[in-house]
């Protein structure tokens, strides 16, 4: 078996196992999008599509499949300062001074969903350093504003790995009567 090209492994079963929730024809936000896989999961679902990566060359490919954004969103300015999304989409990235920035980037009715190495995953692998590893729960006390969906926190192999993740949605205020979010098994 061949090995995939950066960028073309598979869409994280968490991204897709909740894609469902957002509205079709949403905007989505691919924050630390690589060579866009998930901007590809997306957009063949039909929404418009907004990558962000510090990387020329991911930013290049990705370019045909929606706003592809050069930024160092780590030591720079937030590129997006007023925009909102119908869903963002993190995977394998963690920069907690984002926190901020990300979560003010869902729209109402917004839908979070993210995914990244948490605490353990020294013990098998990189990322190792505390910096880059979430900490117990670190996820729902970041999104305790937020109407949490589904998390998860555990181990997962092939490749063997540490992680937390999480879908939760900023619910509109006007909101009446429960919303029905749409459970998978």
């Amino acid at each position: 078996m061949s090995a995939l090209l950066h960028g073309q492994e598979p869409t994280s079963s968490w991204v897709a196992g909740w894609s469902h929730l957002l509205p079709s024809g949403s905007t989505v936000l691919d924050l630390a999008c690589g060579h866009g896989r998930h901007m590809r999961h997306f957009a063949a679902l039909g929404h418009t599509v907004t990558g962000v990566d510090r990387n020329p060359d991911a930013i290049a490919a990705v370019s045909p499949l929606g706003e592809a954004m050069c930024a160092d969103i780590e030591n720079g300015p937030w590129p997006l300062q007023g925009r909102t999304f119908g869903g963002v989409v993190v995977t394998n990235y963690l920069w907690r001074p984002l926190w901020p920035h990300i979560l003010d980037s869902l729209a109402p009715k917004g839908v979070l969903i993210y995914e990244t190495f948490s605490a353990g995953n020294e013990s098998v692998g990189k990322p190792s350093r505390p910096d880059f590893l979430l900490q117990p729960a670190e996820l729902l006390t970041a999104c305790k504003d937020l109407r949490v969906v589904a998390f998860e926190e555990g181990f997962l192999d092939q490749p063997e790995r540490f992680v937390q993740r999480i879908v939760a949605v900023r619910e509109s205020l006007e909101t009446q009567t429960p919303a029905r979010y749409p459970l998978h098994h």
